[in-house]
């Protein structure tokens, strides 16, 4: 089926479901005027990243640094600089963005994407513009068979439909079981990553000389997304950016 016809099929599928169901908050549940918009008091609730931040992994400084020459770097990013170029992130993780990522993650509430483009689009403009290829950062095979979807490559997929840019779903591969990182200190988080990510060997050509933009849906300490980028970069990829739903705001 041509790709242009399969699109509108799709479309076409959707919008009878948008007739046939009521539009809620993905965040809450309550009812809202229209889908893939979520609830007026959840929106108040949610902090959106604004300058100033670091120019390197948008970690929200506290109040304006003006008079700084040169680009804003966080005190992390100067003694330990990440693998990737950039990051940028929609939100603060707090109570609030934890609300509809965990629903979208853990609980099926898919329909959360009609919110989170958009917000990625506004908070990783200057980067998609110059980005070539969108990547997803993969589960494990084991993990995603007990999940059933990555929200990831979920994201990338509808990021790639509303810019237009190329996304490779599959192309970047989690080649070894990594236990689950909420409790570890940055570096038992950057041990727990090395060698867990590589490119498959029939995607390299789609990385070779390009600027790729990793999705994922939390930037922590950016150890994974450390470990992507080392993974692309050894591929030939030309440059490393990052896009995320949140970002925690300490490491």
């Amino acid at each position: 089926m041509p790709a242009p016809l399969a699109k509108n099929i799709v479309s076409m599928a959707q919008k009878g479901l948008d007739l046939l169901l009521p539009p809620l908050c993905p965040a809450t549940g309550v009812e809202v005027d229209a889908h893939g918009t979520v609830a007026a008091d959840y929106w108040v609730s949610l902090r959106f990243i604004r300058k100033p931040f670091c120019e390197q992994c948008a970690l929200p400084f506290p109040h304006d640094l003006g008079g700084a020459s040169g680009p804003l770097l966080c005190g992390s990013c100067i003694e330990n600089p990440p693998s990737f170029r950039r990051a940028r992130s929609a939100l603060i993780y707090d109570d609030a963005s934890r609300s509809i990522i965990t629903r979208f993650k853990y609980g099926d509430q898919l329909q959360a994407i009609r919110s989170l483009v958009p917000w990625l689009k506004e908070a990783g403009a200057e980067i998609l513009v110059e980005a070539d290829v969108l990547v997803p950062v993969p589960l494990h095979r084991w993990r995603l068979l007990k999940r059933r979807y990555n929200q990831s490559a979920l994201l990338v997929r509808a990021l790639g439909a509303a810019t237009g840019k190329v996304t490779v779903l599959d192309g970047l591969q989690r080649i070894r079981p990594t236990p689950t990182q909420g409790r570890l200190t940055r570096k038992e988080r950057e041990e727990n990553m090395k060698g867990a990510f590589a490119v498959r060997d029939g995607a390299k050509d789609a990385f070779l000389g390009k600027n790729i933009v990793l999705v994922d849906d939390v930037f922590t300490t950016g150890a994974t997304l450390n470990a992507c980028a080392k993974a692309l970069y050894d591929a030939g990829a030309l440059s490393v950016d990052a896009l995320t739903i949140a970002r925690v705001p300490k490491d």
